[in-house]
């Protein structure tokens, strides 16, 4: 009798072909040797520049960075902001290791801030936070993709007086009530890296509609005196006031990095409609299983599900995700007491001052919520009958 449980055989970190007008941009540049996003006697056809621009006006945005990471964008979003060394940053306990290690290099100690349970910031604990830290910065955290209440969540941080940098790493392409994400802060960042939703490989942008941010950040991100040469920036006068003061980090973007980039951006809405069509169809599946559950998402929020999460009620969850994993669905796991590939969490990263979980009851419950949550890429190659298979895949595995 053959096993009505089926295997699927998916590359679950598959990424899509570069597209062809900017690989022959690439083998141009290659050939040219300029792969440097500066001239000294002009910038010519300058991909980083014209990104700058292009993305400037695909968010709304007056301004835009390119940089090497968006991890780079984001400790240059928070020096260029104003954080000065000693100070404390709140930021969601659920995010990856390149935000809080943003902040260590900006020299600034994160202060973790709950989630709940659909995987937001909690408000509640961010107002406890703020007032016994006197933290007066937000870095905010769309992690995997999740957009809290955006109206709730500057309402309280105009109140506490709290300044909001948006890492926008998951959320190229998302909005919050018809506003992108990026535009509600002082700053938001955007990821250009492999598995985001365009690919570079690695890189990084940084917007922004205040003069004086941008006109730091492109002197942090190693412009020298070519400042001119960038696409989305303020005027000459601005950066007068910063280019004797402010540091050259070196952590500009490549000319190649952006020339791969810039074709995708036209990209964006036909690839969300993809990944959101796979999310609706694993999301509904998932929800009919036992011991799982999928935040339900806000009818003001666009999203643009790369990966989905759930969370599993099991005694055992590397038993289950070693027999999914057997079948070919790989999931990774929050709540390991081990730091494992990209996967780590707030209680890892021992850089940062210890936070007593007994002192912030919040913690413990958003470590509560992590032992269970889990997390799938969701490749564009993915098809509907595979996101069926998976789900059967998902339910075999919790049952047996």
């Amino acid at each position: 009798m053959s096993d009505p449980i089926p295997s699927i055989d998916l590359d679950f970190t598959a990424q899509d072909p570069i597209p062809e007008s900017a690989v022959e941009r690439a083998q141009e540049l290659m050939a040219s040797g300029k792969l440097f996003r500066y001239g000294e006697g002009g910038a010519d056809e300058a991909d980083a520049s014209l990104l700058e621009a292009e993305f400037a006006a695909l968010v709304g945005t007056k301004y835009c960075v390119a940089f090497n990471s968006c991890g780079a964008s984001l400790a240059a979003a928070l020096i260029s902001a104003g954080v000065q060394r000693g100070d404390k940053v709140l930021m969601n306990a659920f995010t990856l290791a390149p935000v809080p290690g943003a902040v260590a290099h900006a020299g600034a100690e994160p202060v973790f801030v709950g989630i709940t349970p659909e995987y937001h910031i909690d408000l509640d604990d961010l107002r406890r936070a703020a007032e016994s830290s006197g933290a007066t910065w937000l870095m905010l955290s769309y992690m995997r993709g999740h957009i809290p209440n955006l109206g709730d969540v500057f309402a309280i941080t105009e109140e506490l007086g709290l300044t909001v940098i948006e890492d926008c790493a998951h959320t190229m392409g998302a909005s919050w009530d018809g506003r992108p994400t990026g535009t509600f802060g002082i700053a938001g960042c955007f990821s250009t890296q492999s598995f985001k939703h365009v690919n570079s490989g690695e890189g990084g942008l940084l917007v922004t509609d205040d003069e004086d941010v941008a006109a730091r950040a492109v002197l942090l991100s190693g412009s020298y005196m070519l400042y001119e040469q960038h696409g989305a920036r303020p005027g000459a006068e601005v950066f007068d006031r910063h280019r004797f003061t402010t540091p050259n980090f070196s952590m500009r973007m490549s000319a190649l990095a952006a020339a791969l980039v810039r074709p995708q951006l036209e990209l964006l809405p036909q690839r969300t409609e993809v990944w959101n069509a796979r999310y609706r169809e694993l999301a509904h599946g998932l929800r009919t299983i036992d011991g799982v559950s999928v935040p339900d998402r806000h009818e003001s929020e666009s999203f643009v599900a790369s990966s989905i999460q759930f969370s599993l009620d099991h005694h055992d969850i590397p038993a289950v995700l070693g027999r999914a994993s057997d079948r070919g669905v790989f999931i990774k796991w929050f709540g390991s007491d081990e730091p494992v590939g990209f996967t780590s969490r707030f209680d890892h990263w021992r850089y940062a001052p210890e936070q007593s979980l007994a002192a912030t009851p919040s913690l413990a419950a958003t470590q509560s919520v992590l032992a269970g949550l889990c997390d799938m890429r969701i490749p564009l190659s993915m098809t509907s009958a595979q996101a069926t298979d998976i789900v059967r895949i998902v339910a075999h595995a919790i049952e047996n």
